[in-house]
This record gives C-alpha cells, structure tokens and sequence, in this order.
C-alpha cells in the first residue's frame, strides 16, 4: 500500500506501526507473515516457559525467523491469580516501552478479551490491535453483553445473568445492611447511590478493584441452586447450562441434567448438583480468589442448539458482517469444525436442491438463509452499539428457526480464515469510487484500523469463495479426549488447495531441506493446526478436506490426533448431506457409534476368516475329476497364498482404525445392498479392494514405508486384475457389476466372442475374485451395528438411533474408543497425562483419602488437561489403601501412572482365551452371514 500510486491509499500505510505479539498458536506465525507483508518492520514476540510447542534439539522455526532482540522471554502469557496477571500486564508494558513497540497484539489469545489488560495497554499509550477497553467491557462480558443485547431488541436465551448481584441482594435486603457490610469489608460506602439495585452494582464494581470479596463461594452456590430450582419451576425437565461470565474456547461451563423426576425433591437435587458445577466452573477459569469476578450466567439450555457464528469488523462508528460460520460440531464444549455460512452459498444450494426436486431441503435451507439475514443483521446492530472497533464474533444458538444471541467473542476467532476465504473487504475512496483496496486478511483489518480508526471508511464485502471450512488438528485419542505430550517426526507437504495454520512446524529445516522433529508440550490447549480450505460448493469443500485428510502423512512417538476423526465425519457429511443440520449434541452420538463399530471390529477373527474362506472355496471343488483335483487344488493354494498379504493388511488396517473405518463404509454404501438378507455387491469387489488401499493412502510410492504402501507383489496382483476388468468391459460394453458378473456366470461365450477364449477370461475371472469374499466383512459390520441408522433426513435434520443418546452408553463406548491403561486389579492409575489435583477447589478437602470406602462412578481426583478441568470416576467400588502422590495438587502424571493402591470390592474374574475364542469365530460367521 505504500507503494500505492494513489495518494489516498498510501494514507492507510501501517509501516509505523512496531507491533508486539503477545500470543501463541497458529495465529502468531500468521501474524508475523501478514505484518511483514504490511511493510511493519518492528516485530517482537513473547514467547512463554510453557509454550505449548518445542523443538528438542532446536529453535521453533518462526523463531529462527526472527532476531533475539525480537523475542522476549516469560514465565506465562498471564497469570494464574490476579496479582500475577497484574504483574504480567506491568512487564508487558514494560518490554514494549523498552524495546521500542507502539502496538500490542494478542491474537485470540488469554489476553485479546481482558478489558484489565486492554485499559492497561490504552493507559501506557500503547495502541492494541483489538478491540479497545470500552468495547471489551461492554460486550466482552457475557453478562454486559447480555443486557445490551436486550436493550436493542436482540434475541437472548432466557436465564438468568447475575447471579452475583442476586446473592448480594440476598445477603444484604437493603441499602444500609450493603452498607454496613461493605465497610465490614474495608470498603468505603460514602458516595454510593441512593438507589440500592444501583449501589448493589457499585458494591460489585469495588470489590473487584479492591480484590475483596462481599459474599462467599458457599453464599453464591446456594444462591445458584435457588434459581436454578426456579428456572425448573417455570421450565419443567429442562437441563440449564451455567456459564462463567470469563469463560471461553469452551472452559467455564457445565450442563446440570435434567431432574430425574419433575418434582420439588428432583428439583431441590439438580439445585445441589448446581451447586457443585459452579465450584467447578469458577475454578477452571481460574475466578475462586478474593475479588475476582464471580458471577455466572444460568441459561437454558437448548437441546437441538446449533452454533453459529456471525464475523465483524468495526471501527468504532460503522459495522460490517462477513457473513457465517456454523460451528456447532463441538466436543467438550470446543470446536472441532468450523464451516461457512453464506448467503450466496445458501442461494446457490436452494437452486440446486429445487433443480433436483428436493423440495424439503430447499425449504429447510430458505429457513436457514432468513436466520442468517436477521443474525447478521442483529450482529451490525450490536456491533454500533457497544462501539465495536475491531475483529469481533456475534455468537448465536439456532433452534429450528429461531436463534438467539449467546455472547460476542470480541477478539479474532480461530476460525477467522472461513470467513476472510469466503469475504475480501473493499475500501473505497469516497471523492474517487474508483479508487480502492481489498483487504482479504482479518488480522491486517484489524491493524489497519487499529492504526487509522476513524480515517477509514466503512467497507463492502467482496464475494470470494462461496464455502470454506477449517478442521481444528488436535492432539487428541480416537474418543477426542486430550492427549498432552507427543512428539511429531513427520508431517508432509500440504496440498495446492491447503491453508495449514501449523504454528510454523512444517517450516524445513533451511540448512538440511528436511522436516525437524517437533515436540507437544500442551501447557495451554491440544490444538496443534487449523486445516483449512475454500471451494465454490460445500460439496466441493468437504471433497477437498476430505482429500486433505486422506493424504495427510502424520506420524510422531507417543502421538495421538483427531486426524482419522475429521476423515470419518468428512466422508458421512457427504454421503448424507452436506448441509445437515448438525446440532451441538451430535459428536457423543456420533462417537458412540464409532465405539460400537470399533467393538464389534475387534471381534473379527481374521485368521478364522482366512480359514473358512478357504475350506469355502475347496468345498465348491468338490465333484472336479480326481485328475485335475490335485492341481486345481495346489493351484488355488498358491492364489490364496498370493493374496495373502494384499487382503489382510488393508482389512486388518481398517479394522483398527474405527474412524477410517466408519468413513469408508459411509462413502461406499451405495456399493453394496443386502436382498433378502444376502449381500450383493454392486460394485466389481477389485475396484472395492483398490477403493480400500484409495482410502488408507497406501499408494504404491518406493519413498514411504512399508507399513504406509501397498506392497509391490500386491500391487501387480491389483494392477493386473483391475486392467483385466477394464479390457473387459470394453469388450462387452458395459461397466455395470451387476451384468458383468451376471454375464461371467455363464459360460456359453458371447456373440462373436471364441469359445477357448470366453473359458480363459472365466479361469481369469474366477482367478482374480477368489478369496475376495473376505470384503463381505465390511458390510457386514455395518449391518451388524447399525452404521447407517444415523442418517440426515429430507428436511436435513439429524436423525439420531435412542440407544445413541443414552449417557452411560456414551461412557462404554467412549472406554472402548480409549481404553484405560492397563494396570494391576488392585490400581487405579492416571486416565490421561495432565495435572493431578486432590480436591475441586484450594478450600475443599480431598475427593478421596486413604482408608476411604468408594463406589462405582464416584470421582476420586481432578486432571487437568489443555485447560479444562475433568472429575474422573471410579471405574470400580473399592477402598483405598494408599494414595501414591506425594505432590502438591498441580503435580503433572503421565497417563497410566499409579495414583492409588486399592483394595476392590469385587476381584475381575478373566475370561477364559477359548471361550473368547469361540466367541470371536461365532461372531465373525455371523457377519459374514455364514450362521
């Protein structure tokens, strides 16, 4: 832009601008590149003792980029009570006046939402680039925001959303008794308001400067267990969703359950279940010290919810929507993936489906094209009013066809490149309309209007891509429960069509050309990459993240991803419906029947399978002439022997990988059907075996491993018989499976065709199907379970199997996913890496102690992993003979580390190895539909 031949343009140059960044993850690597490309020549970054990614034996890549005098070292981003967030904010005031930096920016990190620190950056003189103070507390807050909201006529879920005020009013009926406790406390009451709902909100405000509290924690929880009996009250059977007004990125919330009876004792126990959650969420966001804000929002909670999002940019005067984002595929109350929302992509969709003559999907996308005109339209209006002047994120709950805001998220969301694909910004000169510039990256919006704010006029949005999606690569088990630590030795090339937000890890090594290892510490949460990429079509834009994940090469020690996750969910949304409607209750169901297809995975007995399949084929030897009996007989074996390897190792791979499987079922249903109970594949099965190496990404490539290639001799085996059928049906003029082997079961040859001939392509035939029936295991798994039960309808609406909702069935399969490491019967040993705490909270006594008596399900320590806080149960009743932690709560475990020695109720009784052998067999005869 300095360059600019236009005079007006070059008055937007941000080349003054020296920016510090203060946060980590993806978005400081993109940072770094989109301020460079600004021509901002002074750069720095902090970079944390806990950064979450670390070379072992060398520099971060995005650190070799850079200078020393560029890095500037801290123990943490913030800190984990407010005097020590004070003290971070002082220091990072401190290096950027010393080091010469006019700027802050923090991404979308612990500091971008903290009104404290932005005041406190403003107060230096120091320009952040992010939404200023003013903003940050008006609608940072989820209950500031809340209100606002309701001031200009924005939908909210209803609830309640100060809790805080409502315990002091409980506390303290009246305006002297506030008083009186107020200088109780130390607080001087002397102009306080006259009014008391008024001189309640300035109690509230002065305690939190002074950091002394006015009511205690037990005091707030009995309070949140009154209203959450109310809100049952008026809401019968309903679940509430409580919320901390500092929470986010899904940290600082839990769902009390329903009553289990629609009474005033089941109420009065979902209040005292209140009470506990709330002592949980107030300690995973770190609010339980003197002063800290403790008040939290009590919603209802809306079951078929989904989660979308509406992108700003604002500079304090005017505001514009880049359209949005349905986030609702959500685990742990995080995001898994993120997909646009467009109204040309809607409208296009429409057309499509009225085309084809779907005409309840064309209604049910128009409903979600008119929500997404008033969301976008309440989101501008809600950006003017609280005087947005950056990247922010209008965030709604959408219920059939209502919606209503949930919270606005006012720094630049992970999944900011969703919509900045889908959206470029125009910048127009008003004396001279054509006088302009695109911006297409949010982070460089945001600088340039940080830097020029009022100057810059409002833009309009440029159509670039009319879908776009990110799937979040975290360091996560196959049940997408965290997984800290690992180290990543491999990770290849991204594709043409590939965004990779990767932190800089697949930055090469400049001297050698070479990947460098790259180790996942995990202090601060399990991301490890955005993958993201754009299209013309949602259709087109799972095609090509499915094809991302597909070819993506990510091997590590001790390294566990969602990878096959989000290749499994890629490959159902396409052989469903694109635009489903998935709410954000959908991922237990869907891992649940992932666990019951991996369950049932497990019981294939291959080497049985191999065997039967052989005795199978000899049996339909017998009536061939003693003569030729032997040699056919040597000649079979030595064709099974052949195909050995070429069917097991595929069928094996897919067996042990739940994910892969489930996808590759989902997008090859239409291959096979069962009529009258009997499986008929409508597909050549050689096509459906080279599908099954297609979908592994075992490609014939001398450079890769063996363990991830097919193997020559089994590539010439395919080869071969796949040109075979190829040649033939150029010859008979068809490519239908159902015909072709119809007409290959006769053997009269056809018309015009030499009979010694016709007997040689059947030998050839019969040659290349044999033992092929070992694929009819895949279908049959997914008739065994119920694969294709969980289905999108033609109103796009989810349709979930009951069996599929259960809670405690969810728990079965979510062990089976991730099994427990095994340990001796008389242990209980560490579920997952993380940080062991012995209580909730610094003031409760220990969950359990030695000597202690515990049942099934009661949870005996708290783990803390990427920043969220887990109760673990106990897997068994027992007592405890010893606790085996000697630390402090805090101290780090690996997982399958012993906790406690234990005594069982129950000693495990261990099936005998021939009865699960006989089970296995039965089984496997079973799905093969040999029973």
């Amino acid at each position: 832009m300095a360059l600019s031949e236009s005079a007006w343009q070059r008055g937007f140059s941000c080349e003054d601008l020296a920016i510090l960044i203060v946060c980590r993850g993806p978005v400081r690597k993109e940072a770094i590149d989109v301020f460079r490309e600004m021509g901002i020549r002074r750069l720095g970054i902090l970079l944390s003792e806990k950064d979450s990614i670390v070379y072992p034996h060398a520099l971060a890549p995005e650190l070799r980029e850079m200078t020393p005098d560029q890095i500037h070292r801290v123990p943490d981003y913030t800190g984990a009570t407010k005097t020590e967030r004070a003290s971070r904010m002082d220091e990072i005031v401190h290096i950027a006046k010393t080091h010469g930096y006019n700027a802050i920016f923090a991404g979308y990190g612990f500091m971008a939402e903290d009104a404290e620190f932005v005041a406190t950056i403003e107060g230096a003189g120091l320009v952040f680039v992010g939404p200023c103070a003013r903003t940050q507390r008006a609608a940072g807050q989820k209950d500031e925001a809340k209100r606002t909201a309701l001031g200009i006529d924005v939908s909210v879920t209803p609830g309640v959303d100060d809790l805080a005020r409502r315990t002091l009013k409980a506390k303290w009926p009246g305006r002297e008794a506030l008083l009186e406790g107020a200088r109780q406390a130390g607080l001087d009451p002397s102009e306080w308001p006259k009014d008391f709902d008024a001189a309640v909100d300035r109690a509230i405000g002065a305690s939190h400067e002074a950091g002394v509290d006015l009511f205690t924690l037990d005091e707030l929880s009995l309070q949140c267990a009154r209203e959450v009996v109310s809100l049952l009250e008026a809401h019968p059977s309903r679940r509430i969703r409580i919320k901390a007004v500092g929470s986010g990125g899904g940290k600082g919330q839990r769902i009390v359950p329903a009553p289990a009876q629609d009474d005033g004792a089941g109420r009065e126990a979902a209040g005292e279940r209140a009470r506990e959650l709330l002592l949980e969420v107030l300690s995973e966001v770190k609010a339980t010290g003197p002063g800290d804000n403790k008040n939290v929002l009590l919603e209802l909670n809306v079951e078929t919810t989904r989660h979308h999002e509406i992108q700003l940019l604002g500079n304090g005067s005017w505001c514009v929507s880049l359209g949005g984002r349905d986030c609702s595929v959500q685990m742990h109350e995080q995001k898994l993936l993120e997909i646009s929302i467009t109204q040309e992509g809607l409208k296009d969709e429409i057309a499509r489906a009225r085309d084809a003559g779907r005409e309840s999907q064309a209604r049910a996308l128009s409903a979600d094209l008119e929500t997404l005109q008033r969301m976008e339209a309440e989101a501008e209006r809600f950006g003017e009013a609280v005087g947005l002047d950056s990247a922010s994120t209008f965030e709604c709950i959408v219920d059939g066809t209502q919606h209503y805001f949930m919270e606005m998220n006012t720094r630049i969301q992970v999944e900011h490149r969703v919509s900045e694909l889908c959206y470029a910004l125009r910048f127009v000169n008003p004396q001279d309309p054509t006088d302009h510039f695109d911006v297409e990256s949010l982070v460089e919006a945001m600088a340039l209007v940080a830097w020029h704010k009022d100057r810059i006029p409002k833009p309009t949005r440029v159509p670039r891509f009319k879908a776009a999606v990110e799937a979040r690569l975290n360091a996560t088990d196959a049940s997408l429960a965290p997984h800290p630590g690992g180290e990543i030795i491999r990770w290849s090339d991204p594709l043409p069509y590939e965004v990779r937000d990767d932190q800089g890890i697949s930055i090469k090594n400049p001297d050698t050309g070479q990947f460098m290892r790259y180790r996942l510490a995990g202090a601060y949460d399990s991301n490890i990459a955005l993958l993201v990429t754009a299209a013309d079509s949602r259709r087109d834009v799972l095609e090509q993240l499915a094809e991302i994940v597909r070819v993506t090469k990510l091997r590590g020690l001790d390294l566990e991803t969602n990878l096959e996750f989000h290749y499994g969910l890629s490959n159902w949304m396409l052989s469903q419906a694109p635009w489903a409607k998935i709410s954000t209750a959908f991922a237990r169901p869907y891992l649940t029947l992932v666990g019951e297809l991996s369950q049932a995975a497990r019981e294939i007995d291959l080497d049985y399978l191999e065997k039967k399949i052989f005795e199978r084929i000899t049996k339909q030897m017998d009536g061939v002439a003693d003569s030729d009996g032997a040699e056919l007989f040597e000649a079979l074996r030595k064709a099974s022997n052949a195909k050995r390897t070429l069917l097991r190792r595929p069928l094996h791979a897919l067996l042990h990988k739940p994910h892969v499987l489930f996808g590759w079922l989902c997008r090859h249903r239409d291959c096979f059907g069962f009529e009258e109970g009997e499986l008929a594949w409508k597909k050549n099965p050689v096509d459906v075996l080279a599908d099954v190496y297609e979908h592994l990404n075992w490609d014939m490539r001398p450079e890769l491993p063996a363990a991830h290639c097919i193997w020559d001799h089994d590539h010439e085996l395919l080869s071969t018989a796949q040109s075979f059928y190829r040649g033939l049906e150029r010859r008979l003029e068809t490519t239908d499976w159902t015909r072709l082997s119809a007409r290959l079961a006769d053997p009269q040859p056809p018309a015009g065709l030499d009979p010694a001939l016709w007997k040689r392509c059947l030998e050839a035939h019969w040659g290349h199907q044999l033992a092929l029936e070992a694929l009819n295991v895949l279908p049959g798994l997914a008739r065994e379970v119920g694969v294709f039960e969980l289905r999108v309808g033609d109103d796009l609406e989810v349709h979930i199997p009951e069996r599929l909702r259960d809670p405690v069935h969810h728990e079965r399969m979510r062990r089976v996913l991730s099994p427990p490491p095994a340990t001796q019967a008389d242990t209980i040993a560490a579920v997952s890496g993380g940080m062991f705490y012995a209580r909730e909270a610094p003031d409760r006594p220990p969950l359990i102690q030695k000597g202690e008596h515990f049942e099934k399900g009661q949870p005996l320590y708290v783990i803390e992993v990427m920043k969220m806080f887990n109760k673990v149960p106990a897997p068994f009743s027992g007592t405890v003979d010893q606790v085996l932690i000697d630390g402090a709560d805090g101290t780090v475990v690996t997982k399958g580390q012993p906790l406690f020695r234990v005594t069982p109720d129950e000693r495990v009784v261990q099936e005998d190895p021939k009865e699960v052998a006989a089970r296995r067999q039965a089984f496997t005869e079973r799905v093969m539909g040999w029973a």
